[in-house]
C-alpha cells in the first residue's frame, strides 16, 4: 500500500510541487516533470503513451485531494485530467531521476525539445 504524504507544498515561484514523507523525505518535483507524466489518458495514451514536449515552462496553478487517495493537478497550460494516486506520486518521487532520463532521451529520438518555442530540423545534406 502506498503511503500518503505528511505534507504537501505547491510553490508556484519555484513551479514546484514538495512532497514530505517523514523527517528525512522530502522531494521536489518540478512542475514540468509532473505535467510529461501525468496519469491521465491524454499523456498516457490507451497503452501507447504520448510524448509531451514544449512544456519546459508550465507550471502548476492548484492542486485539491481526490478522495482519500490522489490529487487532482491544475496546470497552466490548460491540463487537468490527470489523478495522481499516492502510489504514483511515491513512484515520480522515488525514480524521479530515471524516469526524466528516459524522457529527455526519449525527446531526442523524436527530435523534440523541452522549449515551446525551438524545434529541431534534420538537414538532409
Amino acid at each position: 500500500m502506498a503511503r500518503m504524504p505528511t505534507a504537501i507544498n505547491l510553490h508556484k515561484a519555484s513551479k514546484t510541487l514538495r512532497l514530505t514523507y517523514g523527517p528525512d523525505e522530502v522531494y521536489h518535483l518540478p512542475a514540468e516533470f509532473l505535467r510529461v507524466h501525468s496519469p491521465s489518458a491524454e499523456v498516457q495514451g490507451h497503452g501507447n503513451p504520448i510524448l509531451q514536449f514544449g512544456k519546459v515552462n508550465v507550471g502548476l496553478v492548484g492542486l485539491e485531494p481526490a478522495g482519500q487517495y490522489a490529487l487532482k493537478l491544475t496546470f497552466d497550460d490548460g491540463h487537468d485530467s490527470g489523478l495522481f494516486t499516492w502510489e504514483y506520486l511515491e513512484q515520480l518521487c522515488l525514480r524521479q531521476d530515471a524516469l526524466w532520463a528516459e524522457y529527455v532521451e526519449a525527446l531526442h529520438k523524436a527530435g523534440k525539445t523541452r522549449d515551446p518555442s525551438e524545434s529541431v530540423v534534420k538537414l538532409m545534406l
